[in-house]
């Protein structure tokens, strides 16, 4: 089960995180500088797994930015690097060639892409299409929202 996701910049700046184990703001905190210091500092050659603590860290580097999941110490390491290439998968399909500025600029989709995929730190759907389709339906309800408030607005009745 995973424990959280971060994903960060070459720079060490955290760009997006999911926590699926309560932590208090402070120790999320610790816990994210701590591990974005450590992985920065390991050699491009040097394995993708790390024990620390008493979990296991599992990162992959894709262009500028770092995914990095915390998983139990009896969990598959193999399996959470699936997991995290089937998100940066989502995320190329949707945004095209994913950047750190897709990141950035439209977190809340990326997000939401997250939520579609994972539930409570366990894969919810392994469907490409199924997830794609969950953010194709959530992108026309966001866009008929728009388009309610903008008439409402012409009528004055806002």
């Amino acid at each position: 089960m995973l424990q959280f996701m971060l994903l960060f910049s070459r720079q060490g700046k955290l760009r997006l995180q999911k926590w699926y184990q309560a932590h208090t703001e402070k120790t999320k905190k610790k816990i994210t500088r701590e591990l974005i210091n450590t992985v920065l500092t390991r050699k491009p050659k040097m394995c993708n797994f790390l024990e620390w603590r008493d979990l296991k860290i599992v990162y992959k580097r894709y262009a500028s930015l770092y995914f990095c999941c915390a998983i139990e110490d009896k969990d598959n390491e193999l399996l959470t690097l699936e997991i995290i290439h089937r998100y940066v998968e989502l995320l190329d399909k949707y945004f095209g060639s994913v950047c750190e500025l897709d990141i950035i600029f439209n977190f809340e989709k990326a997000y939401f892409m997250l939520d579609e995929l994972m539930l409570g730190g366990e894969i919810q759907e392994t469907s490409k299409k199924n997830v794609l389709k969950a953010i194709q339906a959530q992108d026309l309800l966001q866009e008929e929202a728009e388009v309610n408030k903008s008439v409402l607005e012409e009528l004055g009745l806002t």
